[in-house]
């Protein structure tokens, strides 16, 4: 062939070799300013020669031993060539042709693709506006042909080709409809499989294509997270930092940030391998960090996304928002944002586990969505050592803020016994956590801890006393090395709350077994605590030395302390270490010597801590009693007889009489020390260990017994004084004493101890009574009732009311018990007015003795006993007495109970297990009921009369009982207690009504409700005893409600027709009937039958036309006398339901935005199927108050009642103007017609509330106008004039955004609204009315109704527009009148201009 060319004169064709010499011969020789002045080879512009330059590629990938050096080499000298005059005419086919040709081969994988093919495939990218559009289209097809053969990223190179493809299609104008083209190929793009190389590159090369809209942008990211989880882990972390740098060009910045939080936040790990990709989501969250400092606006689309969707809060999103919080800019909100999600799902919880109204199926979601919040909480807590140390700190401000908010809103007394942590407990988790994994995390929350016990109130600081407690307790030998931080906090101990402090010392004592310098330090705290005068700190400290002594006693034989800071020598230090216990008891001597001297407060707190003692190690009794006895001879002379010195305990304060020395307590402390120790017994193997108290074995015996029985001797002398001397004797009374003021506080305070006294002695009997039989016991029982006897003529001595209120006090010894939190520290209470004097067991033993003896009193069997026991209880006011005073001890004794905390030893030995005492209870009212029953003449009259306060009290101490164990683990127990008395005592069967519930717990309350509850209510109805009844309908109502909705929805009922049955005229119980009644109905029975109560109270109370009547026919229990109960019964039960509302409609927006937001399919329509049943629970719920509220607007209703119901139906309209905004849809959604209950509910709003209010409002007004010169009337018309205007405010605004969803939907939603008038009254000033009457014409300017805009723009008449039912095409052209209305009027809104100028309306809470 070249011998051919030669002879016809042409050129020979070139070789490969040829082409790539020529290049490099051109490329050395060249210079840069005469490129374009080269000729070109003529072999090139001769297309005869261009099928042998192409074939030139696939012999040297067949003949090169490497075939992509080769090829490379070889195309990037023919372009080198052909770039040296690209508009050559001839040049664009052979170009073209190599290009497709390269492609075929690089398809194919006859070469690697490597960095020689990538050099090649960019120079092509050079070149392709040199080819024709057609050869372009022609490359484009040629890439998207390959699609299915390109696997690897390497394979993906040819993709570089496509985007320089497109832009040269989409700007040409020899393509027809380029724009639909470059549509289709995309459309192709994103429909081919794509394999793992190929998503990498697309991502990559995505923000090339500036041609996509919004919608193929979103099918690109949805394809890109659907392969996602197929790709390799190593190069996710690349693809996330090119999404992120597509979401900073503006590429769906919300779809990139939501599918990033949905991918990792899903359980990848399980398919991934978890330990690989944890590191991979640490590599991820830096690239978020640093992608966020470089566009904040991403990190504000984080924020956003969590704000709006719940659902969104994975623990990836938890991770990725402390992200951002160590971004300055985010600090703030990105942990507020954080908080109020966990705070909001928590909240969502706790309100679906109260609320009756919403289904069990949508609490159960609830329920999952905060334990999934609480789940990913921790998950991210524990994932913080996989990369993501730069979040601690974040973490650490999150878990105190978690801290802060559940003491701010209660919240951490609501914890289930399904596991689900509280607030708090979630926030001393994460704590935990982060102290266990982080060492550069203890020393932060050390300091933070002291810092925030230092700064915040008593009742916020006492979580970080329990986080601290758990650490120390979880965590000792980390926390010993943070022991100067401890002591720092230490120093602030006499300046802190007496709770904070007792707490505080108790949550350490765990360090005193490993930490001998903390010890020290504590005792020297408290050694300057006890020179203090603030009575807090003082009983602070005195609690604090028991605990140290106790917990001292009980790490006795632990090992010794390792870091005493002065260690002796070997044998001393086995001498120190095994007499531990008497070198720190010896040291502590002193001490508690000095609060034998302090306030009496003080006293009975050590009083009580050495029972501690004795019960911790008896062998302590006689040191004890040796201690406490010289003290207790200054109050009581060791004579033949014996003679109390109660005038010896009073003493003079700043010039008031005060108790100083608590005999009572001393006498009670003493009493239970001897009765632990029966006869003096001890073991003598513990004596050496209490030597501390200055008593040995080495002294005489004699010596040693004489504290205990000079103890033993002085309360059985004690025990005959009471009975033998008289009253006045006992007190100190002298004939001569004067009668100022003075001397009567100190008679008082006399006779206060000799109280207690008596009930200390009356423990003792009650105790040996316990175990005494025959005459024994007879004549135990006999001085049994003499002191009772005696207890009551000190009580009428010392002036105490026998009933007050229809309650008798408790104890007045015991004023305001301090109820403190219950804590797990172990910590304990700090202060108690006194100890208890009387134990669970004596109680119950009083109770059982009490039964007998009315039994025996009141019983034909037994009436003729001749018993010594019997002839003591011949009166009637002994049976009154004895039964008086056990239920007054009783209830003292059950309200005192929650006062001690768990694991306490005084709690286990003084309470026990106080549920004991129920079925002995439940026996004594049923034997008060049955004398209550019988016909009083006039010689039981008094008698009964008696009887029924006791019935009451009983009554109470049951009621508190029940509450203590309603919420525990123990309240099935007690019921199964109280139902076995009721069948076995008095056969009571519950089989035949209960046959149906197969749990034994529901079964019991159902059977304790139905046999013995009801029963004895209606009992007491038949007979009058109102306050019983009432203390009755307490005890159902709190136990119904643990039933479920059908088994309470029966009890309701029977409720209902006891309100229908029965005409009593007591307002407390008839208020207590209508709330049972109300609670127990489920929804919607409960605001049915609220409505008809209201109904009948309309006709009772009276309207403007209608005259009032005594009593309704059907509610007899609605009548003159009990009307205002009732009426503020109904009201506060209504206004419940509202607050339920506003729950509502707060979660129905949450949900509105998360369907928007939702990409997922079946995520978004899970969230629509929610979102319909709240609100169509929501519709039903208004509609049901609508109904009750307008009844109430007929009704004439006094002052207060007036007022509550103005602010109610104020917060009724704002609601309502909330609902209707959620009806109009946000902007670029599709509006939906609003449903017929919505409808349904504007009608009957429009209809049956606003109309009558504004008569309601009137008629007020009216009456301030006709009484405007009372001056009585100042206040009222300053109220109402505050909150009448705010109610037409709310009203207008509602009205507002009815007639813009009746715009966009062409749905007349005001068709049955007030017209022609706004309103038939006038908004007057509080100043127009009381100050001047002469001035009649002055009118402040006031809003005009929506209604009136509404009317204009209707062409019906004014009589008959109410009636009529628009068509669609009446609606529409109503909605386009109303648009030039709402054009002037609606949306500049003058009215509500107006009244804020004239000071009217305060704020609206209008929401956007």
């Amino acid at each position: 062939m070249a011998a051919t060319a030669a002879a016809a004169g042409e050129p020979p064709p070139l070789t490969d070799t040829d082409i790539i010499r020529m290049a490099q011969n051109l490329h050395r020789l060249q210079q840069p300013s005469s490129a374009s002045s080269c000729p070109l080879p003529p072999q090139l512009s001769s297309p005869r020669f261009h099928s042998a330059l192409v074939s030139h590629l696939k012999s040297r990938t067949a003949d090169s031993p490497n075939p992509s050096l080769a090829v490379s080499e070889y195309t990037l000298a023919l372009l080198s060539l052909i770039s040296l005059s690209p508009q050559s005419p001839t040049l664009p086919p052979l170009l073209s042709s190599l290009l497709l040709s390269y492609i075929d081969l690089f398809v194919s994988c006859r070469f690697p693709h490597d960095a020689n093919s990538l050099k090649t495939i960019h120079f092509f990218g050079t070149l392709l506006n040199v080819l024709e559009i057609n050869d372009v289209q022609s490359v484009a097809e040629s890439i998207l042909s390959s699609f299915p053969k390109l696997v690897t990223l390497d394979d993906a190179q040819l993709l570089d080709l496509l985007p320089r493809c497109i832009d040269l299609i989409r700007n040409s104008n020899e393509v027809e409809r380029g724009g639909d083209f470059i549509n289709s190929v995309f459309d192709r793009v994103v429909d081919s499989v794509w394999s793992k190389g190929l998503l990498l590159k697309l991502v990559s090369l995505v923000r090339e294509f500036v041609f996509l809209d919004k919608g193929r942008e979103r099918e690109f990211l949805e394809k890109v997270f659907k392969g996602m989880g197929d790709l390799d882990l190593q190069d996710l972390p690349s693809l996330v930092y090119h999404l992120l740098v597509l979401a900073s060009k503006g590429f769906c910045k919300r779809e990139v940030v939501e599918g990033l939080v949905t991918f990792f936040g899903s359980e990848m790990e399980l398919k991934k391998g978890a330990s690989i990709f944890k590191q991979v989501e640490g590599t991820v969250l830096l690239h978020v960090n640093f992608a966020v400092k470089q566009d904040f606006s991403l990190g504000k689309e984080v924020m956003r996304l969590i704000k709006s969707d719940g659902q969104a809060l994975n623990h990836f999103a938890v991770a990725v928002m402390l992200s951002l919080a160590r971004i300055k800019r985010f600090s703030e909100s990105a942990l507020e944002i954080l908080k109020k999600a966990i705070l909001t799902s928590y909240g969502d919880y706790k309100f679906a586990v109260d609320c009756k109204w919403l289904q069990h199926e949508m609490g159960e979601e609830f329920l999952q969505g905060f334990q999934l919040v609480e789940k990913a909480v921790i998950r991210a807590v524990n994932e913080t050592n996989c990369g993501r140390e730069h979040m601690v700190p974040s973490f650490l401000q999150l878990a105190f803020l978690l801290l802060e908010s559940a003491q701010l809103g209660n919240q951490k007394k609501f914890c289930y016994s399904d596991g689900s942590s509280c607030i708090e407990e979630l926030a001393i988790q994460m704590l935990k956590n982060l102290f266990e994994a982080h060492d550069m995390a203890r020393s932060e929350i050390i300091e933070q801890s002291k810092v925030l016990i230092l700064s915040m109130k008593p009742e916020q600081s006492m979580s970080i006393v329990r986080l601290l407690a758990q650490l120390i307790r979880n965590y000792p030998n980390a926390i010993k090395e943070h022991v100067s931080r401890l002591k720092e906090l230490l120093d602030y101990f006499t300046y802190m709350d007496g709770k904070v402090a007792s707490c505080l010392v108790a949550s350490l004592l765990p360090l005193i077994k490993i930490s001998r310098d903390i010890l020290d330090y504590m005792i020297l705290v408290i050694r300057k605590a006890m020179f203090r005068r603030e009575d807090t700190i003082l009983l602070a400290a005195t609690n604090a030395i028991f605990d140290l002594i106790l917990v001292d006693k009980q790490s006795n034989d632990s090992l010794p302390f390792q870091d005493s800071s002065s260690q002796a020598s070997c044998s001393q230090q086995a001498e120190a270490f095994g007499c531990m216990g008497g070198t720190l008891y010896q040291e502590l001597i002193g001490l508690l010597q000095r609060c034998l001297y302090q306030q009496a407060k003080v006293k009975r707190v050590m009083y009580s801590g050495l029972v501690k003692l004795v019960l911790a190690d008896p062998a302590i009794a006689r040191p004890v009693l040796d201690l406490l006895l010289p003290h207790f001879l200054r109050f009581y002379k060791e004579d033949a007889d014996g003679q109390l010195e109660l005038t010896s305990c009073v003493g003079l304060e700043n010039g008031k009489v005060v108790i100083e020395e608590p005999l009572d307590s001393l006498l009670s402390c003493v009493s239970w020390i001897l009765l632990l120790q029966p006869h003096g017994q001890s073991e003598n193997s513990s004596d050496a260990s209490w030597t501390c108290f200055g008593f040995s074995l080495s002294q005489d015996e004699v010596g040693r017994r004489l504290s205990w029985d000079s103890f033993s001797t002085a309360l059985l002398k004690i025990r005959k004084l009471l009975r033998a001397e008289k009253l006045e004797v006992l007190l100190g009374q002298r004939a001569d004493s004067g009668s100022g003021s003075s001397e009567k506080e100190r008679t008082k305070s006399c006779t206060i101890i000799l109280l207690g006294i008596t009930e200390v002695v009356l423990n003792t009997i009650a105790t040996e009574l316990e175990k005494a039989t025959g005459d024994k016991r007879v004549q135990l029982e006999k001085e049994l009732i003499d002191l009772v006897e005696f207890h009551h003529l000190v009580e009428k001595h010392l002036g105490k009311p026998r009933q007050i209120n229809g309650l008798r006090k408790a104890n007045v010894r015991t004023t305001a018990i301090d109820i403190p939190d219950r804590t797990d520290s172990g910590c304990t209470t700090l202060i108690r007015e006194q100890m208890p004097l009387l134990a669970t067991s004596t109680i119950n033993q009083l109770l059982q003795t009490t039964l007998g003896l009315y039994n025996a009193k009141f019983s034909n069997a037994i009436a003729t006993s001749q018993s010594l026991g019997q002839s003591s209880f011949n009166k009637n006011t002994s049976c009154s007495n004895i039964i008086s005073f056990v239920l007054n001890i009783l209830l003292c004794h059950i309200r005192s109970c929650p006062v001690l905390v768990r694991d306490d030893p005084f709690k286990t030995f003084i309470y026990g297990d106080i549920k004991i005492l129920g079925p002995q209870l439940l026996k004594l009212i049923l034997l008060l009921k049955s004398v209550q029953s019988s016909v009083p003449n006039e010689k039981t009259k008094s008698r009964i009369e008696g009887q029924r306060d006791n019935l009451h009290q009983a009554l109470i101490c049951l009621k508190d009982m029940l509450m203590i164990y309603l919420q525990g683990p123990h309240f099935a127990q007690l019921l199964e207690d109280l139902v076995s008395v009721c069948i076995t005592e008095y056969g009571l069967d519950g089989e035949n009504v209960t046959y149906v519930i197969n749990d034994p717990k529901l079964k019991n309350i159902e059977i304790f409700v139905v046999k013995i509850l009801k029963p004895l209510l209606s009992e007491l109805l038949a007979i009058s005893s109102f306050r019983e009844a009432e203390v009755l309908g307490d005890i159902m109502l709190m136990i119904t409600n643990k039933l479920p909705c059908q088994l309470r929805n029966s009890h309701g009922s029977w409720a209902t027709q006891i309100c229908k049955s029965n005409g009593i005229r007591d307002s407390k119980v008839v208020r207590s009937l209508v709330l049972l009644a109300f609670q127990l109905s489920s929804p919607p029975d409960d605001l049915i039958f609220a409505q008809d109560v209201a109904i009948k109270l309309c006709k009772v109370t009276g309207s403007a036309s209608d005259d009032p009547v005594e009593m309704s026919e059907l509610y007899p229990v609605v009548n003159k006398d009990t009307s205002i109960a009732v009426i503020i019964c109904i009201l506060q039960s209504v206004e419940a339901v509202i607050c339920d509302v506003d729950w509502a409609i707060r979660k129905l927006k949450e949900l509105s935005l998360s369907s928007q937001n939702r990409n997922k399919t079946n995520e978004g329509e899970l969230t629509l199927d929610v979102k319909l049943v709240l609100e169509d629970n929501l519709f039903s719920r208004s509609e049901s108050v609508v109904r009750v509220l307008s009844s109430f607007a007929l009704m004439t209703l006094k002052d207060p009642q007036a007022d509550h119901f103005l602010r109610m139906v104020t917060r009724l309209y704002k609601q309502l103007a909330q609902i209707t905004k959620l009806q109009i849809a946000p902007r670029r959604s599709k509006q939906l017609l609003p449903s017929t209950r919505f409808q349904k509910l504007v009608e009957l709003t429009c209809k049956h509330l606003t109309f009558q209010l504004y008569n309601f409002v009137a008629e007020m007004q009216k009456e301030q106008q006709e009484n405007a010169n009372r001056s009585r009337m100042v206040g009222k018309i300053k109220r109402e004039n505050r909150c009448i205007p705010e109610l037409i405010f709310h009203i207008e605004d509602y009205e507002k955004y009815l007639i813009r969803l009746s715009k966009v939907t062409k749905v007349n939603l005001l068709r049955h609204a007030k017209r022609s008038t706004s309103r038939d009254f006038k908004i007057i000033e509080a100043t127009s009315i009381v100050g001047e009457e002469d001035n009649p014409d002055h009118e402040p300017g006031c809003s005009r109704s929506a209604a009136h805009e509404n009317e204009s723009c209707n062409a019906s008449d004014e009589d008959g527009g109410e009636e009529n039912v628009m068509s669609p095409e009446s609606g529409s052209r109503l909605s386009a009148d109303e648009s030039g209305s709402d054009g002037e009027k609606g949306n500049s809104l003058p009215p509500v201009k107006r009244m804020r100028k004239n000071g009217v309306v305060q704020d609206s809470d209008d929401e956007d």
